[in-house]
């Protein structure tokens, strides 16, 4: 959840009992859960300022829990426990009262904030009477609210005048933080910056691990030696590759690091979380990341008979949408048409599969490897680059020829860099999808006199 900007879950998983206990879980949606605490937590016969601000901190609370992964991060299986001594009270099947109901549906998607952090606040909070701590006094907001205090004002006097309530944060389907699939060298993505970040932060406290100089969702040599040093910090297999308990790991001690589930946290700016890559894909939108998608759906519409091709365009018009909707068909996903988190790692899933399993001989011109490739980077995949560019720099003689190497130094990038300059592509110098695509294009075209790409009669089919 720590991958972006918070947002309500539409479900929540309870464990109904201390953590280590052999208690069941149980799953409930979120606003019946904030009813529950509610009920549970405070009165209903309390003035109604006070009210809200209570739910107010339970719900940030609640949310603190989901967005710092604070059970996940540690192997659990659950959200948040429905023990006090570490949690809020929950009572499994219990009944709500009518007011307090009719104030979550209101306040269930509002949430308290710090000023210039972008999670929910850690609204500590204790009954004031028997129990006292840091946060809010629950006895203590009725006092307040009899005083003429307002729900905000209430909230400021026990978490400080500089907090926010950010207001109807969207509802969506929870989905575990980790994507899915590993990420590895090559890999790309809002995943990739996320984790750069996090090792970024983490390298302040633990300064074995070199910093990562482009935290630019591109896995690069750098992220992988800061990956391996992580691991060897925190007693990891050792493989430069951030699998799901890598990924836990790096999640669970950037959150200690900085106290995101205490009061006092440092707090996640908002540059720490905005996407370097549109998240979600849908009709209407024109992109060289629609221009990816298409690729990777040209490719697998040619290999699977049940996935429908579509042409590179940039567009993501009717076709492309028809295009998702098939390839979702096929791989058990919802059938939106859109391209969330999910049908995104499923279709680099399935094109990898392809990539490698496709010899470079049975085709024309290579599939593109499934890995970006930067200055730096060495391997046949930079080879194959480099003897495309050369040739043709015999017909634009300003994209400079390079010797096939296999190790993609500064010249290599002068060439890439000229070429994308050439046929309007954004000139990063980096080798991804759509760039190696329309290399391959005009190197086809070059040398045999058509455009004959790995998409186009592949040859068979997979049912």
């Amino acid at each position: 959840m720590l991958t972006g900007t918070p947002y309500i879950p539409e479900v929540i998983t309870v464990h109904l009992g201390s953590p280590d206990s052999d208690a069941p879980n149980v799953t409930v949606d979120f606003a019946s859960y904030i009813k529950n605490v509610a009920s549970s937590e405070i009165f209903p016969t309390w003035n109604e300022n006070a009210l809200r601000a209570n739910i107010y901190a339970i719900v940030s609370f609640a949310l603190n829990r989901i967005y710092t992964e604070w059970y996940r991060s540690r192997g659990y299986d659950f959200d948040i426990t429905s023990t006090t001594q570490y949690d809020q009270k929950f009572i499994n099947g219990r009944e709500y009262f009518q007011n307090i109901s009719y104030l979550v549906d209101e306040l269930f998607n509002d949430y308290v904030q710090r000023q210039g952090s972008v999670e929910p606040l850690f609204t500590a909070f204790c009954n004031g009477t028997t129990v006292t701590c840091k946060g809010l006094s629950q006895w203590g907001t009725v006092y307040l609210a009899n005083q003429g205090f307002t729900p905000y004002e209430i909230l400021q006097y026990y978490y400080g005048d500089d907090i926010n309530i950010v207001k109807n944060a969207p509802v969506k389907s929870t989905m575990p933080s980790f994507p899915g699939i590993n990420l590895e060298f090559g890999s790309a993505g809002n995943d990739v910056r996320s984790m750069q970040i996090y090792l970024n932060r983490i390298s302040g406290n633990y300064p074995a691990i070199p910093k990562i100089p482009q935290a630019d969702g591109i896995f690069d040599n750098a992220t992988q030696e800061a990956v391996k040093a992580f691991q060897e910090i925190f007693g990891l297999r050792v493989t430069g590759i951030i699998d799901q308990p890598t990924w836990y790991r790096i999640t669970y001690i950037y959150t200690s690091v900085k106290r995101i589930a205490e009061l006092d946290s440092e707090g996640v700016r908002l540059e720490e979380v905005s996407p370097a890559f549109t998240e979600d894909l849908k009709i209407g939108m024109q992109s060289i990341e629609v221009s990816m998608l298409q690729y990777y759906l040209a490719v697998i519409g040619a290999y699977y008979e049940a996935v429908e091709p579509v042409e590179i365009t940039g567009y993501f018009g009717q076709m492309t949408e028809k295009s998702v909707k098939s390839f979702q068909r096929v791989f058990g996903l919802p059938q939106t048409g859109e391209v969330d988190r999910a049908t995104r790692n499923d279709l680099y899933r399935a094109y990898k599969g392809i990539a490698e399993t496709v010899k470079p001989e049975y085709t024309a011109v290579a599939l593109y490897p499934g890995t970006v490739l930067r200055e730096g980077d060495s391997g046949e995949s930079v080879k194959i680059i480099q003897e495309y560019l050369s040739l043709i720099n015999n017909t634009y003689s300003n994209i400079p020829a390079v010797n096939n190497t296999g190790y993609f130094g500064p010249l290599t990038k002068q060439s890439v860099t000229a070429f994308q300059k050439q046929f309007d592509i954004n000139p990063t110098g980096i080798v991804g999808a759509v760039t190696w695509d329309k290399i391959a294009e005009v190197y086809s075209d070059l040398k045999y006199g058509f455009d004959k790409r790995p998409y186009q009669n592949p040859g068979y089919t997979i049912s």
